[in-house]
């Protein structure tokens, strides 16, 4: 026995030593979990338009334009025909679930997969869209404050657009000021790049923000006293916001107090009273 915990102690020893002495395999493990690692995020994601030739009847009817604007907003990887044929396919699916389940065909399990196979992807995107705007809102004071600092360290906008998102934490509002960024170094003015983010976004902090831009850019201002004016109104409706959640709070308790905790506690308080009036001993006591 001694022997084997002293075979175990020298093993330990000489794997450390290994560990220690070997920084470059360790150094070349990383890089390669991080190659790895980057070749996931950067692999485009399957495109269901290849599926299905829709593209003609959405150009026709317009909702090409529509679905467009609710994926961009939305940030979800998946072109605006992909997202209408995965309607498509969801109500393909149903309904043959609904004729193999049944065993024939009924108009109103059909109707039921049509109305599931639109719905669904649409509560997703709304969620998803739901879900960015409030981690936008959120964000914006801070990414507003950065703007105006480096602004008046005497950059222009877009350089200090560029410095934020460089050197701040990947969040939402990066992504759509890289995305402005990209406009602008394309061609586009910078003032239509913003308009279309505040159009696409349709947040009220973030067409504050823009319009105050704007103005700023009319009027001759300067942008530094604009951004600490939009920060000092982006916080004070992120405070209101904080507000109104906090006073719905009692209101969505009520729902699961009254259906979920207070039969409970009628069971526990009144399940070995009514066992004993049953069974007449509280008949018997109170005689």
């Amino acid at each position: 026995m001694d022997i084997f915990i002293y075979l175990l102690i020298i093993s330990a020893v000489v794997l450390i030593f290994w560990a220690i002495s070997s920084p470059r395999q360790s150094a070349i493990m990383h890089l390669r979990e991080n190659k790895l690692m980057a070749e996931k995020v950067n692999k485009p994601p399957f495109d269901l338009s290849r599926i299905l030739p829709t593209r003609d009847i959405l150009e026709r009817t317009g909702l090409l334009v529509k679905i467009k604007s609710k994926v961009d907003a939305a940030h979800v990887h998946i072109s605006p025909v992909g997202f209408f044929n995965l309607k498509i396919i969801i109500i393909f699916f149903f309904a043959v679930f609904s004729i193999i389940a049944t065993g024939k065909i009924n108009p109103i399990f059909i109707l039921i997969s049509f109305i599931i196979g639109y719905i669904i992807p649409e509560i997703y995107l709304k969620q998803k869209l739901a879900k960015r705007k409030n981690l936008i809102s959120r964000r914006l004071p801070e990414t507003v404050d950065l703007l105006g600092l480096c602004i008046e360290a005497g950059l222009d906008f877009v350089s200090a657009v560029n410095w934020v998102i460089a050197k701040t934490p990947g969040t939402a509002m990066t992504e759509e000021l890289a995305f402005v960024a990209e406009e602008i170094k394309w061609g586009k003015p910078r003032i239509q790049a913003l308009k279309d983010m505040s159009r696409r976004l349709d947040i009220p902090e973030m067409t504050s923000f823009v319009q105050t831009i704007i103005q700023a850019d009319r009027m001759g201002t300067p942008v530094a006293e604009a951004f600490t004016i939009i920060s000092e109104d982006a916080r004070a409706q992120r405070f209101h916001r904080g507000q109104r959640i906090a006073l719905q709070a009692p209101i969505k308790i009520l729902l699961p107090l009254i259906f979920f905790i207070m039969p409970v506690i009628g069971i526990v308080i009144g399940g070995p009273i009514l066992l004993q009036f049953m069974q007449g001993g509280l008949i018997s006591g109170f005689k």
